[in-house]
Order: C-alpha cells, then sequence, then structure tokens
C-alpha cells in the first residue's frame, strides 16, 4: 500500500535534493577528470610521429669511393645533414656491379635510417638483364632523382673518321670489323652501342672489360675502335686531344663541349642513352619519410655550388618528385628490356 505525500511535504523535499544531487555530480566529473588527466596529457605526444630524422642517416654507394657516384653521394649527403642537422654516413659497397650494395639496402628495415644511390642500371636494366638478381624494383621505394651524367661517343684521335656519319659509313663497310669498348656486360655504354646498332643499322663487335679504366686505356691506345664513355671520364682525354668526340648520346648538347652535336641531331631523333642517379630507399618506408627527404632532397640540389661541381664531373642536378622518379624508371626499363630483347644480350 503506498503513502502518499501530502503535496507541501513534496514541495519541501523538491528544494531539499536538487543541492545534494547537483554536488554529488560535480564530485564525480572532478574525479573523472583527475583519474584522466595522465592520460589526456600524453595524448598530443602520442599523436605526433616522433621527429624525423632522429639518428644518423646512412647511404649506401655501391661502387668503391673516388668516382662519380661516391662523389655525388657524399655531396648529398652533406646536403642532408646540414638541413635536417643530423649527420649522414656514406658507406661504401661495391661489388657485383652494385648489386651487392643496392640488394643491402633492399632488405634494410624500412624506416628512412638507410638508403641507397642507385644508378640506372641497377634499377631499370639488371631487373631484365639478370633473371636471378637478390632484389626487385618492387622492394626499392624511390625518392627522387639526384643527376644525370652524360655519356659521349669517342674514338682514338688517330682515327680517320671525323663525324658520326663517317664512322657509320665504315662500319657498314666493314660489318664486324669496327669494336666498341665497355665497362662491362649490361653497362651503359654497352646498352648505347647496341642502341647505335640497331639504330644505325650496323654490325659492330663489343669488347667489355672489368671496369672503365682498361677500356678507356685501350680506346686511348687505339686497341678499340670506339666508345660510349661517362663525360667524367673521357673529357681529360678529348682536352689533351688523345681522344676526338663524334656525338653527345643525351636530349642537348653538352654545357661542357658546346661545339659537338648530339647524336639525336645526327640523324637519329629518339637516341638517348643518359646516365642517371637515384636515392632509394626500402619498400615500405613511410611515405610522409619519403616525402621530407625528396624535399631535403630538391633543396640540396638547388645549390648554385653544388651545381658547378657536378657539372665539373659531367652531371646535372636533378630532384623532383618520388612519383617523378617512379615514372622514370618505369619508361627507361621498358626502353632497355626492348633493346635487351632485340639484341639478345645476355650475361654469362
Amino acid at each position: 500500500m503506498k503513502t502518499a505525500v501530502k503535496p507541501d511535504v513534496e514541495a519541501a523535499v523538491k528544494p531539499a535534493v536538487k543541492p545534494v544531487l547537483r554536488r554529488m555530480a560535480m564530485r564525480c566529473m572532478l574525479a573523472c577528470i583527475a583519474a584522466c588527466a595522465p592520460w589526456l596529457a600524453a595524448a598530443p605526444a602520442l599523436a605526433q610521429p616522433p621527429g624525423y630524422p632522429a639518428k644518423p642517416v646512412r647511404i649506401v654507394v655501391p661502387f668503391a669511393a673516388g668516382g662519380p657516384a661516391d662523389v655525388l653521394g657524399r655531396a648529398v649527403g652533406e646536403g642532408i645533414a646540414k638541413a635536417t642537422g643530423q649527420s649522414v654516413l656514406v658507406e661504401n659497397k661495391a661489388g657485383a656491379a652494385g648489386t651487392i650494395g643496392v640488394d643491402m639496402v633492399a632488405k634494410a628495415a624500412p624506416d628512412g635510417y638507410t638508403l641507397a644511390l642507385v644508378p640506372v642500371g641497377n634499377i631499370a636494366v639488371n631487373p631484365t638483364l639478370m633473371p636471378n638478381l637478390p632484389y626487385k624494383p618492387a622492394d626499392l621505394a624511390p625518392v627522387a632523382m639526384l643527376a644525370t651524367a652524360e655519356n659521349v661517343l669517342v674514338v682514338n684521335a688517330a682515327t680517320p673518321v671525323k663525324s658520326l656519319a663517317e664512322l657509320l659509313k665504315l662500319a657498314g663497310q666493314k660489318p664486324g670489323e669496327l669494336s666498341f669498348a665497355s665497362p662491362g656486360a649490361g653497362s651503359q655504354a654497352h646498352l648505347a652501342g647496341e642502341l647505335l646498332q640497331l639504330d644505325a643499322h650496323v654490325k659492330l663487335n663489343h669488347v667489355p672489360y672489368k671496369g672503365i679504366s682498361p677500356a678507356m686505356t685501350d680506346v686511348v691506345g687505339g686497341q678499340v675502335t670506339m666508345m660510349f664513355a661517362q663525360m667524367s671520364a673521357a673529357l681529360p682525354y678529348i682536352k689533351a686531344g688523345k681522344l676526338r668526340p663524334l656525338g653527345v648520346a643525351s636530349a642537348k648538347r653538352s654545357a661542357v663541349l658546346p661545339d659537338v652535336p648530339t647524336i639525336a641531331e645526327q640523324g637519329f631523333p629518339k637516341f638517348e642513352a643518359l646516365s642517371w642517379y637515384a636515392l632509394m630507399a626500402p619498400a615500405g618506408t613511410p611515405a610522409e619519410i619519403v616525402r621530407k627527404l625528396s624535399q631535403h632532397v630538391d633543396a640540396v640540389l638547388a645549390d648554385a655550388t653544388l651545381k658547378e661541381k657536378l657539372a665539373t664531373l659531367g652531371m646535372e642536378a636533378a630532384g623532383g618528385t618520388p612519383q617523378q622518379l617512379a615514372t622514370t624508371i618505369q619508361k627507361e626499363s621498358a626502353r632497355w628490356a626492348g633493346v635487351i630483347r632485340q639484341r639478345h644480350i645476355t650475361i654469362d
């Protein structure tokens, strides 16, 4: 049986209850805030990713110290170090035409602290040329194009030919007798020679060497007819009058040899055999880190002093986004794969 509350009693109880309830609610809310305070204070720190780089960065150059790739890697590393305030260490990991160093980076932790300087051959040629390559292009993430390096077709200065047209005429008259040197099968110098044979419909004899120095020595000595050489290697001999340049294998003339026409100008409009070097990271490296690195590289390559230094090596500073580098790799891979298949190029 319910006990009725008289209206006058009910009216007296309500005002007394409300303040009590409000005080209890306030105490509960304050207790909850106090209990959660440590978590709330930590939340902003948890939301922010750790600063990059927070420790030294390593750039692996897959060739011996002292060469153009090494000079480029160290120059870029110094620039990134200045921009980030963090040390950048350059490690030379030579062997197997660059394969050992590139593979080491492909298998490194994808945290942005191990990077590779990767030449065109190791990312756009060798995957087709070497079926058993220990890494795949997909194992590496594009960061930025670092620089391009011009190649020039040279002959011994004692050779009677004075132009590309004369050289090709002689090659047509003596199929297979004229030879071209390269620092190794599958090198850019080798592929350029094969491309010339395809475009000019001539037959040349490829003579591979173990490195640029012995190849250049035999061209200078006249044991081999010609060679596509990087400008940095050929220029001293050209200036000394020991080699004659017949054509630059780039889309435009070289600033250091402005009077030498490109091969494209001499009847082969699509001919181009440009060496280039890119900065790459292990696949899976966070996109934000890749973006930061790309921006740092762009800033470094914009420096006028660095551009002048690269120019002395026959290089031109590049730059660009990871997406642009990915597109270049895709196009170059398809182009050189076509040359490799048409010329049936293999590595013993």
